[in-house]
Parts: C-alpha cells; sequence; structure tokens
C-alpha cells in the first residue's frame, strides 16, 4: 500500500507525535515536508524522519506559498492560527487535518467549514477520543440498541491536578485572551462526543463555574513568586514546580510529560534554568490565569436526550468517566481502568476490559491518535467521504458552538443558550 504524504504546519508536542507515528506506519502516511519557526525543532525533524533541508521551511506561509507539497496538510500551530493557516491549506487543495480547537473564534469556525464545503475538500478535526477503542466500544453498544432508547447521559473530564496546574494555569492555555476558554481548549473533546453519542445536535444549553482557587488571594502567606525561590510551603504544596518537573520518579510516573516541553535543554541545569526564569516555576497561585478551574454544563439534544458535563481542575486522575442511561439499559465506564460496564436491565452486568487493545496501539489518547491518522488516510487515499467515526469539519463546529455557547451562558449567570440562535449571532447557517 503507497502511503499518503503529509506536510506538518507546526512542529510542535502535536507536530512531532505525528512525525513520530509516520516512522511506525511507514505504509500509511510519509511526511515530505514541514514548518515551525524554531530551527532546532526542524532539525529534530530532519534528523528523525529523514527530510532534506529544502523540504523544510521557517514559517507556515512559506510552505504553503508553494505549489502543494503533499496529500495532506496537517495543521498543529497555536490555536489562533489555524484559520489562516486552513484557509492557506485550502486554496491550495489540501485534503486538512486540524488540530483542536479550530479556532477560538467561533466566526472563523465556520467560515472554515464553509470553505471546506464550498472546496468539496476533506477537513477532519483530530477529535482523537473518537477513535479510542473506549468510546467506540460505547458508540457501538448505543448503536445496537441494547440499551434501548438514550435518554440522558453524564460525563465528566477529570483533568488532573497536575495537569490543570501545568497548561492551564502556567502554561499556554492559562488566559483565554491569549488561547481559549478551558471549556473549548480542554473540552471540545468532550462537546464532540456528546453530540455524537446522542445521536442529535445540542439545542439548548446552560453553564456555571468559574475560576475559584488559583488566584493571588488563596496563596500561603510563605510562598514566593517562585516554586525554587524558597517557598516556605513547597514540601506540602501539591503543585511544587520543583518536584513535578525536576524529580526523576515523579518524571517517570508521567512518562516524561509535560517535564519534557518546559525547555529543549533537559539536562539538570537546563531544567532547574527554565523553571528560574520561564512560565513553570511560577506559583500556581501568583500567575496571570484566568480560565475556570472547574465548570458545569446541561444540555437538551434535539432528540430530547439530556446531557450534564462537568469539568474540574480538582481531580487525582487525568480520565474522563461517563454514564449512559437508556430505557432498557445503561453503560459506565472510566477511561483510566480502561473498563466498561454494560448492564441490560434484567441480565447481569457485563464488563469488557479493553487495556489490551489500547496496549497494542500504544499511542496517545487511549490509542486514538494512531486509529485517527489512519483512518484519515484511508480517506484521503480513497477520496471517500468521511465516515461517521471521522470528526468532519460540520461535526467538528457544532462542538465548538456548544464550548462557546457554555461559556457565554458560564459568564453571564448560567443564561440558557439557544444554540441555532447562537450561531446564527456568529453568522452561520445551520450546517452538517
Amino acid at each position: 500500500m503507497k502511503p499518503i504524504t503529509v506536510a506538518i504546519a507546526g512542529y510542535g508536542q502535536r507536530g512531532s507525535l505525528y512525525a513520530s507515528y509516520a516512522l511506525r506506519m511507514p505504509d500509511v502516511v510519509k511526511v515530505v515536508a514541514a514548518a515551525d519557526v524554531r530551527p532546532e525543532r526542524l532539525a529534530k525533524l530532519a534528523s528523525s524522519n529523514g527530510l532534506e533541508d529544502s523540504a523544510l521551511y521557517g514559517s507556515v506561509e512559506d510552505m504553503l506559498a508553494q505549489p502543494k507539497l503533499a496529500d495532506l496538510l496537517i495543521i498543529s500551530t497555536q490555536d489562533k492560527q489555524h484559520h489562516a493557516h486552513a484557509m492557506l491549506g485550502l486554496d491550495k487543495g489540501y485534503a486538512i487535518l486540524l488540530e483542536k480547537p479550530i479556532s477560538p473564534s467561533l466566526q472563523e469556525c465556520l467560515e472554515i467549514r464553509d470553505a471546506a464545503v464550498r472546496a468539496n475538500t476533506p477537513v477532519a478535526v483530530t477529535h482523537v477520543m473518537r477513535y479510542s477503542p473506549f468510546f467506540r466500544q460505547i458508540k457501538n453498544w448505543v448503536a445496537s440498541g441494547r440499551i434501548g432508547q438514550v435518554t440522558a447521559i453524564h460525563a465528566i473530564e477529570c483533568v488532573g491536578y497536575w495537569h490543570f496546574a501545568h497548561s492551564f494555569v502556567r502554561g499556554n492555555w492559562r488566559r483565554a485572551d491569549e488561547s481559549s476558554p478551558v471549556i473549548l481548549a480542554k473540552s471540545c473533546h468532550d462537546m464532540d462526543l456528546l453530540h455524537w453519542l446522542a445521536g442529535a445536535r445540542c439545542q439548548k444549553l446552560s453553564s456555571f463555574g468559574g475560576l475559584s482557587h488559583f488566584k493571588r488571594e488563596n496563596a500561603p502567606p510563605s510562598s514566593t513568586e517562585r516554586c525554587l525561590d524558597g517557598c516556605g510551603v513547597k514540601k506540602t504544596c501539591p503543585h511544587n514546580a520543583e518536584r513535578f518537573y525536576l524529580d526523576e520518579e515523579v518524571r517517570r510516573i508521567h512518562g516524561g510529560w509535560p517535564q519534557s516541553i518546559i525547555t529543549n535543554d533537559h539536562t539538570p541545569e537546563g531544567m532547574e534554568r527554565a523553571l528560574r526564569e520561564g512560565p513553570y516555576g511560577r506559583c500556581v497561585y501568583r500567575c496571570d490565569n484566568d480560565v475556570a478551574d472547574h465548570q458545569t454544563v446541561t444540555m437538551l439534544f434535539e432528540n430530547g436526550v439530556t446531557a450534564n458535563f462537568t469539568l474540574s481542575a480538582f481531580t487525582h486522575d487525568n480520565t474522563r468517566e461517563i454514564k449512559i442511561m437508556g430505557t432498557r439499559g445503561e453503560i459506565s465506564g472510566k477511561g483510566s481502568t480502561r473498563l466498561l460496564t454494560l448492564t441490560e436491565f434484567g441480565e447481569e452486568p457485563v464488563t469488557v476490559d479493553l487495556s489490551a487493545s489500547v496496549k497494542e496501539l500504544s499511542a496517545g489518547h487511549g490509542g486514538g491518535d494512531i486509529v485517527m491518522l489512519r483512518e484519515v488516510a484511508d480517506m484521503v487515499r480513497t477520496g471517500t467521504a468521511p465516515s461517521d467515526s471521522i470528526s468532519d469539519i460540520a461535526g467538528s463546529v457544532h462542538s465548538h458552538v456548544m464550548a462557546l455557547a457554555a461559556e457565554h451562558s458560564r459568564v453571564n449567570g448560567g443564561m440558557a443558550v439557544d444554540l441555532a440562535a447562537f450561531e446564527a449571532m456568529h453568522g452561520g447557517a445551520r450546517n452538517g
């Protein structure tokens, strides 16, 4: 089987993962070009994937100014760059795999969707949870009718106290004005899953939550601006950056992420310098963050299904929990255990352990990354329309409408928001 060719726009954490997957699946995808503003990142890609200097570009704009270089363009740049890069890619005729969120701006999301429809070009969004064995099994059970008609869904995103502190207090997604609200940046996955599992578009929602803990007024009196500046509570603080980023045992437990991305110099001296000078060494109570650390959304879908979703920073595990209630049974599970239980009323519960399936795939997001790349490659190779499992641009935009409507509700005291009216207010017509 001849692999499809791929150009990577933005060689950061996600871009580098796709390049590594290409090495594992040489018959599926082959990286032939890449762009990034950091020469050292491109040099790393050239070394690992065997690219010549002529295939490397110092900006995405330079790469997309060339004649079409590949079958598929993977866009993994910063959130606010997605719109410009997607529109350039569509103009060049690329099929696109676009990192989520599509854009922090709903108007830009709608423009990308409409441009893809006009160009009749496939644009898939990396809602990778759809591709994981865990959520695929849930979808299959729902579709089989074994729990009857779905009536309600309860879902929790346990962000993990350590993950939230890294990404949403100290890190790139800490401020809504610089990236996007946390309900979009982190939970557009969940909005997509709820839309997919409910089998209908969301009609109305309301949301409550806010930033309650990671604020200056909650800083312990003996804490300091940086964890390495003689903080008086670092031995008992769960967010102690010195322990989290420098302790070898903690790094081993978390598989080296996110410790490995705070600097390109992974020597002990380089890591310590990053904590003394960079954003990840700051006290979590003394940062410039403003995104919510907990949020709940209540939804009504057009087919009558109701759903409740909660995101929380205050959990030990980084996982998702779900219960789906139907007229003839229920499904429940927790992603970190890989266990799913199907209970048909009047029958003994059946529990499925998906650990072996996830281990076999051995990739991010419970195995979803690898499956997604394979299926998108097949779609591009065969020229077929996206299947139900592929998160195409129309369905993905609806998840963003849901997330941004939820944020609009939250900052307006939990007001009920009509999704069709909210989308129309931003210049969109019902699509998908």
